[in-house]
């Protein structure tokens, strides 16, 4: 039987340990999310079932035994085994790490799947965060988000000057571009800023999500299309060492069970958005679409960011450049099969 024994907490003045059958497992989501969260959930009925018990993951709720922001470095140390977990959250630590959550006005499921599992992606990212000695399994994937949520209407690129918005991952430095106070935290950290009033607007996701968290109890104005978040990946991430003293197959089970899960997230993220979006609208809120002018101003932001931070970081560069040339020649091929 292996044993993987958790390494103090300090900090919290609290000791965690892990069974040979059980992987401490902590989320950076809510598991009242609907796919944000639960989809972790459904993670570990799916592995335990398929290991007839033999190993079990136990979900811990976001806080639970670290802060979100120190999810990366206690998983890394063996802290804790396991992360429920967006590589974007490590971006203070990793700054190509958002490119494998969302890139603004970035690819679809079927370019950003095929990416990772085909394209180099997976590997890319493998070979950045080998240093940190963490394994990463892609198992989940999300539809596109809303733009946020706004207190007034957002007409032109001055709308956002002086405003502070939670926003996630390169969207955050997309919207400082345009001069909004714009910063990343877990979902939970945002719901706590907007009831203290330290975040004025926010983006949390789709309406599936976003009418659970009562997003309209905050602001009224609803904006769409979210070109920061066409796409999210979800990962599972544990210790490179937990991994590796896993059975061939334990690993199996768990990558099989993500697999799984990326299809179920793809399929349930567009079947349940109409109604809580119509239930948003009876309840006042004002959807809106963004004019040309502001999405222009998006795009080049963005087109700065991009920039910028490929000649800050190598990795940045190579995954953006992969990211790149992979959705180009995509193109080539979905223009040729897909009906416009």
């Amino acid at each position: 039987m292996k044993t993987f024994a958790l390494a103090a907490a300090a900090a919290l003045s609290l000791t965690y340990s892990a069974s040979a059958e059980t992987l401490v497992m902590q989320s950076v989501y809510p598991s009242s999310l609907p796919l944000l969260g639960d989809s972790g959930i459904n993670l570990t009925k799916q592995v335990e079932a398929l290991t007839n018990g033999e190993l079990k993951i136990e979900f811990n709720e976001p806080g639970a035994i670290v802060g979100g922001n120190e999810m990366w470095d206690a998983i890394s140390t063996g802290a804790v085994d396991a992360g429920w977990y967006s590589p974007g959250f490590a971006q203070g630590i990793i700054p190509s790490a958002a490119i494998f959550t969302a890139v603004p006005f970035g690819p679809d499921i079927r370019a950003y799947t095929a990416w990772w599992y085909y394209g180099g992606g997976k590997d890319i990212w493998a070979d950045i965060t080998a240093k940190y000695n963490i394994h990463t399994e892609l198992c989940a994937i999300l539809v596109p988000e809303a733009s946020g949520w706004f207190a007034k209407e957002i007409n032109k690129p001055e709308d956002l000057k002086g405003l502070k918005m939670r926003i996630f991952g390169l969207g955050a430095a997309v919207m400082g571009k345009l001069g909004a106070e714009a910063q990343s935290m877990p979902v939970a950290d945002t719901m706590t800023g907007l009831r203290l009033g330290t975040i004025d607007a926010a983006e949390v996701s789709f309406p599936l999500i976003d009418k659970a968290v009562g997003m309209n109890e905050y602001a009224k104005h609803y904006y769409f299309p979210g070109w920061h978040q066409q796409t999210s990946l979800i990962t599972f991430i544990a210790n490179q060492d937990v991994w590796d003293g896993l059975s061939d197959q334990q690993r199996a089970a768990i990558q099989t069970a993500c697999q799984a899960n990326v299809a179920m997230t793809a399929a349930e993220g567009e079947a349940k958005q109409l109604k809580p979006l119509e239930e948003l609208k009876a309840a006042g809120v004002q959807v809106h679409q963004w004019n040309p002018e502001m999405m222009a101003a998006f795009s080049n932001a963005w087109d700065e960011v991009a920039a910028e931070q490929s000649a800050a970081d190598p990795d940045f560069k190579r995954a953006w450049d992969s990211l790149n040339e992979f959705r180009q020649n995509f193109k080539t091929w979905s223009d040729l099969a897909y009906l416009k």
